[in-house]
Protein backbone atom coordinates (compact mmCIF):
# COMPACT_ATOMS: atom_id res chain seq x y z
CA UNK A 1 0.00 0.00 0.00
CA UNK A 2 1.29 3.42 -0.39
CA UNK A 3 2.59 5.11 2.63
CA UNK A 4 0.28 6.36 5.47
CA UNK A 5 0.28 9.76 6.70
CA UNK A 6 -1.03 9.93 10.16
CA UNK A 7 -3.94 13.10 10.42
CA UNK A 8 -5.61 15.03 13.00
CA UNK A 9 -8.20 12.52 13.40
CA UNK A 10 -6.72 9.31 12.65
CA UNK A 11 -9.75 7.09 12.99
CA UNK A 12 -10.79 9.14 9.56
CA UNK A 13 -7.38 8.58 8.66
CA UNK A 14 -7.24 4.91 8.72
CA UNK A 15 -10.32 4.14 7.41
CA UNK A 16 -9.73 6.72 3.94
CA UNK A 17 -6.64 4.82 3.76
CA UNK A 18 -7.94 1.14 3.50
CA UNK A 19 -10.67 2.47 1.75
CA UNK A 20 -8.54 3.44 -0.90
CA UNK A 21 -6.07 0.54 -0.85
CA UNK A 22 -8.92 -1.58 -1.48
CA UNK A 23 -9.80 0.34 -4.74
CA UNK A 24 -7.15 0.36 -6.16
CA UNK A 25 -6.49 -3.62 -5.93
CA UNK A 26 -3.71 -3.22 -2.63
CA UNK A 27 -6.02 -4.74 -0.53
CA UNK A 28 -7.20 -7.72 -3.20
CA UNK A 29 -11.01 -9.69 -3.10
CA UNK A 30 -10.94 -12.52 -0.71
CA UNK A 31 -7.75 -10.81 1.33
CA UNK A 32 -8.31 -11.58 5.48
CA UNK A 33 -6.93 -8.44 7.24
CA UNK A 34 -5.85 -8.25 11.06
CA UNK A 35 -6.15 -6.00 13.48
CA UNK A 36 -2.84 -6.01 14.87
CA UNK A 37 -0.79 -6.54 11.04
CA UNK A 38 -2.78 -3.61 10.23
CA UNK A 39 -1.98 -1.48 13.07
CA UNK A 40 1.61 -2.38 12.97
CA UNK A 41 1.74 -1.81 9.74
CA UNK A 42 0.32 1.84 9.74
CA UNK A 43 1.38 2.40 13.18
CA UNK A 44 -2.08 2.93 15.02
CA UNK A 45 -3.63 1.21 17.89
CA UNK A 46 -6.13 -1.56 17.32
CA UNK A 47 -9.32 0.76 17.74
CA UNK A 48 -8.95 2.95 14.99
CA UNK A 49 -8.54 0.03 12.71
CA UNK A 50 -11.68 -1.78 14.33
CA UNK A 51 -13.50 1.31 13.27
CA UNK A 52 -12.25 1.71 10.45
CA UNK A 53 -12.94 -1.94 9.46
CA UNK A 54 -16.57 -1.49 10.67
CA UNK A 55 -17.05 1.40 8.80
CA UNK A 56 -15.68 -0.73 5.43
CA UNK A 57 -18.48 -3.93 6.27
CA UNK A 58 -20.76 -1.14 6.23
CA UNK A 59 -20.12 0.41 3.16
CA UNK A 60 -20.00 -3.09 1.60
CA UNK A 61 -16.41 -3.51 0.83
CA UNK A 62 -15.40 -6.02 3.06
CA UNK A 63 -17.37 -8.54 4.83
CA UNK A 64 -17.03 -9.99 8.29
CA UNK A 65 -17.57 -13.60 8.86
CA UNK A 66 -18.41 -15.47 12.24
CA UNK A 67 -14.50 -17.00 14.00
CA UNK A 68 -13.08 -16.05 10.79
CA UNK A 69 -12.53 -12.26 11.12
CA UNK A 70 -12.81 -9.46 8.06
CA UNK A 71 -12.08 -10.23 4.46
CA UNK A 72 -12.26 -8.05 1.27
CA UNK A 73 -15.62 -8.44 -0.38
CA UNK A 74 -16.02 -10.78 -3.27
CA UNK A 75 -19.29 -10.61 -5.74
CA UNK A 76 -20.94 -13.58 -7.47
CA UNK A 77 -21.71 -13.67 -11.39
CA UNK A 78 -25.48 -12.70 -10.02
CA UNK A 79 -24.09 -9.16 -8.16
CA UNK A 80 -21.77 -8.31 -10.62
CA UNK A 81 -24.97 -8.24 -13.15
CA UNK A 82 -27.34 -6.79 -11.47
CA UNK A 83 -24.55 -4.33 -10.52
CA UNK A 84 -24.05 -3.80 -14.13
CA UNK A 85 -27.43 -3.22 -15.16
CA UNK A 86 -27.94 0.00 -12.48
CA UNK A 87 -24.66 1.50 -14.50
CA UNK A 88 -25.77 0.94 -17.89
CA UNK A 89 -28.75 3.54 -16.69
CA UNK A 90 -26.23 5.59 -14.16
CA UNK A 91 -23.55 5.69 -16.40
CA UNK A 92 -25.98 6.29 -19.39
CA UNK A 93 -27.14 9.54 -17.61
CA UNK A 94 -24.04 11.00 -16.37
CA UNK A 95 -23.44 11.34 -19.88
CA UNK A 96 -26.09 12.72 -21.06
CA UNK A 97 -26.29 14.99 -18.79
CA UNK A 98 -22.66 15.69 -18.78
CA UNK A 99 -23.29 16.36 -22.87
CA UNK A 100 -25.66 18.97 -21.37
CA UNK A 101 -23.60 20.58 -18.66
CA UNK A 102 -20.27 20.31 -18.90
CA UNK A 103 -18.25 23.24 -18.34
CA UNK A 104 -14.73 24.41 -20.33
CA UNK A 105 -13.20 23.68 -16.61
CA UNK A 106 -15.19 20.10 -16.94
CA UNK A 107 -14.13 19.29 -20.66
CA UNK A 108 -10.29 20.19 -19.65
CA UNK A 109 -11.15 17.94 -16.70
CA UNK A 110 -12.53 14.94 -19.13
CA UNK A 111 -9.60 15.24 -21.45
CA UNK A 112 -7.02 15.08 -19.22
CA UNK A 113 -8.56 12.23 -17.21
CA UNK A 114 -8.73 10.28 -21.02
CA UNK A 115 -5.38 10.93 -22.02
CA UNK A 116 -3.61 10.18 -18.13
CA UNK A 117 -5.12 6.70 -19.00
CA UNK A 118 -4.16 6.35 -22.25
CA UNK A 119 -0.64 7.22 -20.43
CA UNK A 120 -0.78 4.49 -18.65
CA UNK A 121 0.86 1.03 -19.12
CA UNK A 122 -1.59 -1.80 -20.59
CA UNK A 123 0.45 -4.08 -18.25
CA UNK A 124 -0.34 -1.81 -14.70
CA UNK A 125 -3.67 -3.40 -14.09
CA UNK A 126 -4.47 -1.36 -11.07
CA UNK A 127 -3.15 1.86 -12.53
CA UNK A 128 -5.65 0.86 -15.79
CA UNK A 129 -8.50 0.47 -13.51
CA UNK A 130 -7.74 3.25 -11.26
CA UNK A 131 -7.77 5.85 -14.17
CA UNK A 132 -10.46 4.24 -15.79
CA UNK A 133 -12.66 4.62 -12.66
CA UNK A 134 -11.36 8.26 -12.58
CA UNK A 135 -12.55 8.78 -16.37
CA UNK A 136 -15.84 7.62 -15.18
CA UNK A 137 -15.76 9.91 -12.27
CA UNK A 138 -14.78 13.07 -14.45
CA UNK A 139 -18.36 12.67 -16.11
CA UNK A 140 -20.24 12.30 -13.11
CA UNK A 141 -18.85 15.27 -12.04
CA UNK A 142 -19.45 17.14 -15.06
CA UNK A 143 -23.19 16.12 -15.04
CA UNK A 144 -23.54 18.60 -12.11
CA UNK A 145 -26.18 16.69 -9.90
CA UNK A 146 -25.50 15.74 -6.44
CA UNK A 147 -28.04 13.63 -6.02
CA UNK A 148 -26.21 11.14 -9.40
CA UNK A 149 -22.53 11.86 -7.70
CA UNK A 150 -24.11 10.20 -4.53
CA UNK A 151 -25.34 7.18 -5.90
CA UNK A 152 -22.35 6.60 -8.28
CA UNK A 153 -19.77 6.38 -4.86
CA UNK A 154 -21.55 3.18 -3.99
CA UNK A 155 -21.47 1.89 -7.61
CA UNK A 156 -17.96 3.12 -7.58
CA UNK A 157 -16.87 0.69 -5.30
CA UNK A 158 -18.90 -2.18 -6.73
CA UNK A 159 -16.97 -1.73 -10.05
CA UNK A 160 -13.89 -1.45 -8.58
CA UNK A 161 -14.26 -4.65 -6.66
CA UNK A 162 -15.67 -6.69 -9.54
CA UNK A 163 -12.85 -5.33 -11.44
CA UNK A 164 -9.95 -6.41 -9.33
CA UNK A 165 -11.62 -9.90 -8.67
CA UNK A 166 -11.79 -10.68 -12.56
CA UNK A 167 -9.13 -8.58 -13.89
CA UNK A 168 -10.94 -7.90 -16.90
CA UNK A 169 -8.21 -5.43 -18.65
CA UNK A 170 -9.22 -2.05 -19.29
CA UNK A 171 -7.26 -2.25 -22.46
CA UNK A 172 -9.26 -4.07 -24.22
CA UNK A 173 -9.19 -3.49 -27.96
CA UNK A 174 -12.64 -2.05 -27.71
CA UNK A 175 -12.12 0.53 -25.00
CA UNK A 176 -10.06 3.47 -26.85
CA UNK A 177 -12.80 3.32 -29.39
CA UNK A 178 -15.81 3.37 -27.26
CA UNK A 179 -13.54 5.79 -24.84
CA UNK A 180 -12.98 8.32 -27.28
CA UNK A 181 -16.59 7.97 -28.63
CA UNK A 182 -17.94 8.48 -25.61
CA UNK A 183 -16.04 11.59 -25.06
CA UNK A 184 -16.99 12.83 -28.11
CA UNK A 185 -20.01 12.62 -27.66
CA UNK A 186 -19.96 14.82 -24.62
CA UNK A 187 -18.54 17.82 -25.61
CA UNK A 188 -20.48 18.13 -29.30
CA UNK A 189 -23.30 18.27 -26.15
CA UNK A 190 -25.19 15.30 -28.06
CA UNK A 191 -26.79 13.80 -25.00
CA UNK A 192 -28.40 11.21 -26.82
CA UNK A 193 -24.92 9.64 -28.47
CA UNK A 194 -23.30 10.14 -25.30
CA UNK A 195 -26.11 8.22 -23.14
CA UNK A 196 -25.75 5.29 -25.99
CA UNK A 197 -21.88 5.41 -26.34
CA UNK A 198 -21.91 5.15 -22.32
CA UNK A 199 -24.50 2.33 -22.19
CA UNK A 200 -22.59 0.49 -24.96
CA UNK A 201 -19.14 0.64 -23.37
CA UNK A 202 -21.37 -0.56 -20.34
CA UNK A 203 -22.61 -3.81 -21.70
CA UNK A 204 -19.41 -4.44 -23.49
CA UNK A 205 -17.47 -4.75 -20.34
CA UNK A 206 -20.30 -6.62 -18.65
CA UNK A 207 -20.13 -9.37 -21.01
CA UNK A 208 -16.36 -9.91 -20.56
CA UNK A 209 -16.87 -10.03 -16.36
CA UNK A 210 -20.03 -12.38 -16.61
CA UNK A 211 -18.09 -14.80 -18.78
CA UNK A 212 -15.19 -14.78 -16.32
CA UNK A 213 -17.44 -14.79 -13.33
CA UNK A 214 -20.08 -17.19 -14.33
CA UNK A 215 -17.74 -20.46 -13.94
CA UNK A 216 -16.92 -19.72 -10.36
CA UNK A 217 -20.30 -18.89 -9.67
CA UNK A 218 -22.61 -21.64 -7.56
CA UNK A 219 -26.17 -22.47 -8.27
Amino acid sequence: MTSFERPTLVRDGVYEHLRRAVLDGDLAPGERLGEVELGAQLGVSRTPIREALMRLTQDGLLVAEANKGVRVRTLSATEARDTYVVREELDGLAAALAAQHHTPTDAAALRAALDDLHAAPGSDYRAQTRLDLAFHRAITHAAHNAALNDLNRDLEQRVALIKHQTRTYNAHPQTDAQHAALLDAILARDHDAARNAARTHVRTFAALVLNDLQPRSTP
